[in-house]
């Protein structure tokens, strides 16, 4: 008999536990290149659940950075700073900070959903200096990338699962790192409030239309 313990997931963020894939060696060259960076400031953006908070962690951990959301953000910490869902912070109060860390010249790393230049912002010389990032597009990932995330997901819940488990799933769902995330999270959820195995047969009945 197998016995379903509801073990809280691991959020492993290390270097070692980022998934490396073709569309994102670029990314990964550039912040293991510091404190070589050939521009001071860096910018990262793609979809949710698309790596972003794990690339500024494996950043923050070397650089001994501060990590902020843009929303928190009201003054201009010293030092290395990484600063996350810059376009999706409203006030101007982290668009002053935001701009004081780019006069200071420290290394920064700022992320986002969509491009930098897209980003709105309400200080002309802020928007000139997000124009002119270096910026990494995460881009949307392959199949394989999918199945290796969902893998990682599972196992951070300290579950195994069967491959036609994760091919069943890259298959059926929205080709999203997000959605992957979240189907992780209810097949966990199902499994132990019915203390069950996430097989194959509950990922199809999670996956079935429902009824009218």
């Amino acid at each position: 008999m197998q016995f379903i313990l509801p073990i809280p997931p691991r959020n492993n963020l290390t270097r070692a536990d980022f998934l490396a894939a073709p569309g994102n060696e670029r990314v990964l060259a550039f912040l293991d290149s510091y404190p070589g960076w050939p521009a001071p400031a860096a910018a990262l953006y793609g979809p949710s659940a698309s790596g972003k908070s794990h690339l500024v962690q494996i950043w923050a951990q070397a650089a001994h950075a501060t990590v902020m959301r843009a929303q928190d953000l009201a003054d201009a910490p010293t030092g290395p700073v990484a600063v996350e869902e810059v376009d999706s912070a409203n006030g101007e109060a982290h668009e002053r900070a935001l701009f004081a860390l780019f006069e200071q010249g420290a290394p920064l790393l700022l992320t986002g959903r969509t491009p930098p230049a897209a980003w709105a912002v309400g200080l002309p010389d802020l928007a000139s200096r997000y124009c002119a990032l270096v910026a990494f597009d995460l881009g949307a990932p392959d199949d394989g990338l999918l199945a290796r995330l969902a893998a990682k997901l599972f196992a951070d819940r300290q579950l195994t699962v069967p491959e036609p488990v994760i091919r069943t799933m890259i298959a059926r769902l929205d080709r999203d790192p997000a959605a992957i995330r979240d189907f992780v999270a209810q097949a966990d959820a199902r499994a132990l409030s019915e203390k069950r195995p996430v097989n194959l047969a509950l990922i199809r009945e999670l996956l079935a239309p429902p009824l009218p």
